[in-house]
């Protein structure tokens, strides 16, 4: 069974299989098939329980319900009827199926090394309080300690974090169909683990085809009502030193959601004029032509600040003061407010219609969550999803910048909400006889740039597993790019983006966009320094202001305005990888392969869990067999044993045909880092004589390596194509160019922590006595000094034509780090910018795990220094000077008629105008009449054959 869900065998395939064993070994007492096979797991499996719930989401027939036969709400049959009125009694409408959480984290109690890695956290967090790499060095990690002293004494208690995201498991196929999978995640793991899949444990599978939406309480009730581990505690046999029993007990720490999901479990709305969850009633926002613009961030300015006067911004000056910080206790005093609200989609009660009063704000109920008694104090209940965030700020503005008819923020009625607030003039729409002309824009790129960028993004070659070929993304006919997934986003934002907006924007824009993308290049790091996100939230003001008086008020959705927030996030629950959508997102791949019956998709994934689940656990106890635990990466370099000479650890994984070198001067690359002549001539033969002489009179110092290479190298040397080294692929520049991949980029650092760049020309393989090797790197390294090498706004360019240490080209394969090469169009075509690769599944651990070390070098916020150029930000004429002006094509209607449109809509009540059916299935971030925004219903549904498979920094 381990084999087939290893290499996912089909069941026929698998039942032919135990034919032939039992034919070949008959003694052998083997199952007959698939099926007793399954069975037999299923007995050491956990299991879950099949829950009834009501056709219309009102109720769970559960506990004291469980016998009744209607909907003690809205009193429908709890079964379905058949043909004639008659009543199934063998056939619920649905069936919500629950995984129990305890038997589950005791299991990773049951294990040496599971139980060991729970207590993680306690052991391995940073002594630093600046720094952040993991959510135990949060601030709302530590007040949770210091407000539940018990609880944090024991660190075997389990803290979680809850997932609940909807996903269609028929793949591409053509089935309006929405399930809700509720995964938790353990934190007392080291970051490296808990973001695995074997570690995330499948709670709920709430069923479809539609969305929960506000009636998520209703599913989420047996998952609270088990997480009263908090008071009682389980008892748990410990697997680690004694094996004694203990009370381990359980907390929620916080949801990963994105942000309609958000609503859903918070039971704040995510739209309306108060959609911000942080600035609650305080939340600036505006109304312009059909949408709710999140405009205004000058009053988070400095009551003296200078631009809180300027009427360029809005047409007003700017008297309010910051939002306020609203408490835990500002927060329930609000929820007291609001009426009860009756669950469920029935017509006649959960479906009717209310209208908020103002007192209520924008609550649409109080979630299930207050119902655990440490819930209400902790200061950061629901994440922010940092993922879907920035896909929609670089769908917003790339597509403005690219002037994308489907995505760009600046339409026609953008250019009515700027004569309606009597701001920059120069871009209203103005009658050219019996035309209605649009004036052509600073920020949008023009015909020839847009292709220019275009061919760009075609070009760029990534590292292996860094991110998909981007090539496929833009059009035939180089004039747009399309169907941009979430990682497309990341990359594009974080690698893309600043590069080019240099050259094809004015500087006053392209500084501000630059500034944005570095902040999330900040955000992303796996160490993020506490002080790089206090300065970082202050000047993020600054760019959201700088934003404004670039681009038009309906470019301001909600999802830009969150941008705002993210700093203040990141202090309190630590590194952003662990608390974004990336790992569940790819989780649900998983959950998808599950399916074989499209008839009954839950009922496919919950059998193939507990399978999987069980055999996972089963796995850990395999030494001998390739398991999910000790399979090897794709890019794996093999097991290398440590060896006592640093020298020796120099080790690779080859790849391809190799080919021999058998020359002199190849021989005397071992001291070519020596510069003196005479030295290098006549070290080998000294070194040999020494060693062999302390060697005869058993001197303690020489060992056997240490006599291995004093003895020269075989002087046959092997020659490769490519190789791994460190989880890394590497590829000779030679081979690179036919490749639509780069892996030939390669960097190392100096000794005075200066970076050295170049590419990898040749790999060459050292052999030794007694089965010793080097891996040794021949590389062109380009000059470094400030003629060749430009660092500007985080970006460095370099001149690859400028090449220098060409009597020094090698190094130890340990030694190189990847980057790779964009070329730079700013400085001209013999100029790239250099771009650092860290991979997603590679970690800097010692032995143990427990020493405060960098888990990534070079991975840290501070790499990236955020500086806001307030330049002449207020001078700035955003009309292009080309002249052109583009006709709009619709039925002619004077301007005068669009003046003041959106006066009717400033003094309405901001009532519940979202239908409940709306918040069953689809929620926009952005606005009502486009789709910029992911949906519940398909958010990062067709990113499988993507995400699952990109890497970066994530």
């Amino acid at each position: 069974m381990h084999l087939k869900v290893m290499n996912k065998w089909t069941n026929k395939s698998f039942d032919e299989l135990l034919k032939l064993l039992k034919l070949a070994f008959s003694k052998i007492d083997l199952v007959d098939s698939h099926f007793e096979a399954k069975k037999l797991m299923m007995k050491m499996g956990l299991g879950y329980q099949s829950i009834h719930v009501c056709k219309n989401d009102c109720a769970l027939f559960w506990n004291e319900n469980f016998t009744s036969e209607t909907c003690l709400v809205c009193s429908e049959s709890r079964w379905k009827m058949q043909a004639g009125g008659r009543t199934d009694k063998n056939v619920p409408h649905k069936v919500l199926r629950y995984f129990p959480l305890g038997p589950r984290l005791k299991r990773l109690f049951a294990t040496s090394k599971t139980a060991k890695l729970m207590r993680w956290h306690r052991a391995g967090k940073s002594t630093d309080d600046n720094v952040m790499r993991h959510p135990v060095n949060g601030r709302a990690w530590k007040d949770f300690d210091k407000k539940h002293l018990l609880f944090a004494d024991d660190a075997r208690n389990v803290r979680l974090g809850l997932v609940a995201n909807g996903f269609n498991p028929f793949n591409n196929m053509s089935i309006s169909y929405n399930m809700w999978p509720v995964v938790l995640t353990t934190y007392n793991l080291p970051p490296w683990l808990c973001m695995k899949p074997e570690y995330l444990m499948l709670s709920l599978l709430i069923p479809g085809p539609q969305s929960p939406g506000k009636d998520m309480d209703v599913f989420l009730r047996p998952l609270v009502e088990e997480l009263e581990l908090w008071e009682s505690g389980i008892d748990t046999r410990g697997a680690a030193n004694d094996r004694k029993v203990f009370k381990m007990r359980a907390a929620l720490l916080w949801t990963v959601n994105d942000f309609p999901a958000r609503s859903s479990l918070s039971g704040w709305s995510g739209q309306g004029y108060k959609a911000c969850p942080t600035c609650n009633e305080d939340t600036p926002s505006m109304r312009v032509i059909r949408k709710t613009a999140y405009f205004g961030h000058c009053r988070f300015l400095p009551s003296t600040h200078r631009w809180r006067s300027n009427l360029d911004f809005d047409g007003c000056t700017e008297r309010k003061r910051p939002p306020r910080r609203f408490s835990s206790v500002d927060i329930m005093d609000q929820l007291r407010r609001v009426k009860t609200t009756i669950l469920g989609k029935h017509p006649n009660y959960g479906r009717v219609k209310r209208k908020r009063g103002d007192d209520e704000l924008n609550w649409r109920k109080k979630s299930i969550f207050y119902e655990l008694p440490y819930w209400a104090e902790i200061e950061l209940k629901h994440n922010l999803d940092v993922m879907h965030i920035e896909k929609n700020v670089c769908d917003s503005l790339l597509g403005t910048l690219m002037g994308d008819p489907h995505k760009s923020k600046d339409i026609d009625d953008a250019r009515r909400d700027l004569q309606n607030l009597g701001i920059r003039s120069e871009l209203h729409l103005y009658e050219d006889g019996n035309r209605l002309m649009t004036p052509v824009v600073e920020y949008t790129f023009s015909e020839v740039n847009r292709r220019k960028f275009c061919r760009f993004v075609r070009s760029v070659k990534f590292p292996d597993d860094f991110a998909f070929n981007l090539s496929k993304n833009v059009a035939q006919n180089d004039s747009r790019i399309v169907g941009l997934k979430s990682h497309d986003c990341h990359v594009i934002m974080q690698r893309l983006l600043p590069i080019w907006c240099r050259s094809l924007v004015n500087k006053t824009i392209s500084s501000t966009i630059i500034e944005l993308c570095t902040f999330f290049n900040q955000l992303r790091m796996r160490t993020v320094n506490v002080t790089d996100m206090v300065k970082a939230q202050d000047q993020l003001v600054i760019i959201m202001c700088k934003l404004e008086r670039i681009f038009p008020p309906a470019f301001f959705d909600i999802m830009i305005h969150l941008v705002l927030h993210l700093p203040e996030e990141a202090i309190l629950g630590g590194p952003v990888y662990m608390r974004w959508m990336y790992p569940f997102e790819r989780y649900l791949k998983r959950l998808k392969d599950y399916v074989r019956n499209a008839a009954k998709p839950e009922g496919s994934i919950s059998e193939g869990y507990v399978v999987d689940e069980a055999l996972t656990f089963c796995s850990r106890y395999f030494d001998d067999i390739e398991t999910r635990f000790n399979r090897p990466d794709r890019n794996d370099d093999g097991i290398h044993r440590t060896r006592k000479l640093s020298v020796f650890e120099s080790q690779c994984n080859p790849m391809g045909k190799h080919s021999q070198v058998q020359h002199k001067q190849e021989l005397q690359l071992r001291a070519c880092l020596n510069p003196e002549e005479a030295h290098r001539n006549e070290f080998a033969n000294w070194f040999f004589e020494k060693i062999y002489a302390m060697n005869r009179v058993h001197a303690p110092e020489v060992t056997l390596e240490l006599l291995s290479l004093a003895s020269k190298s075989n002087i046959v040397v092997s020659s490769y194509p490519a190789c791994i080294v460190n989880g890394v692929r590497f590829v000779t520049h030679g081979r690179d160019v036919r490749l639509k991949m780069q892996n030939s980029g390669v960097s190392v650092p100096g000794t005075e922590h200066e970076m050295f760049y170049g590419q990898l020309q040749e790999i060459l393989e050292f052999s030794y006595l007694n089965d010793f090797s080097i891996g040794l790197f021949k590389c062109i390294w380009f000059r470094c000094d400030s003629r060749c090498m430009v660092t500007e706004n985080n970006i460095t360019s370099i001149n690859i034509t400028s090449e220098s240490y060409k009597d020094d080209q090698f190094i130890l394969a340990s030694q190189a780090q990847q980057v790779f090469y964009v070329e730079d169009p700013s400085r001209g075509p013999n100029w790239r910018v250099v771009q650092h690769v860290n991979h997603r599944s590679t970690w800097d651990i010692t032995k143990d795990g427990m020493s405060d070390i960098d888990l990534l070098q070079d991975n840290s916020s501070s790499k990236f220094m955020l500086f806001v150029d307030l330049g002449n930000l207020l001078q700035i004429n955003l009309q292009r000077n080309d002249g052109d002006v583009i006709p709009i094509v619709q039925p002619f209607t004077t301007v005068s008629q669009h003046v003041n449109e959106t006066t009717s809509f400033l003094n309405n009540d901001d009532e519940e105008d979202v239908s409940e059916e709306d918040d069953e299935t689809v929620e926009e971030y952005a606005d009502e009449e486009t789709d910029e925004g992911n949906d519940v219903v398909d958010t990062e549904e067709n990113d499988d054959d993507h995400s699952y498979r990109t890497s970066d920094s994530d």
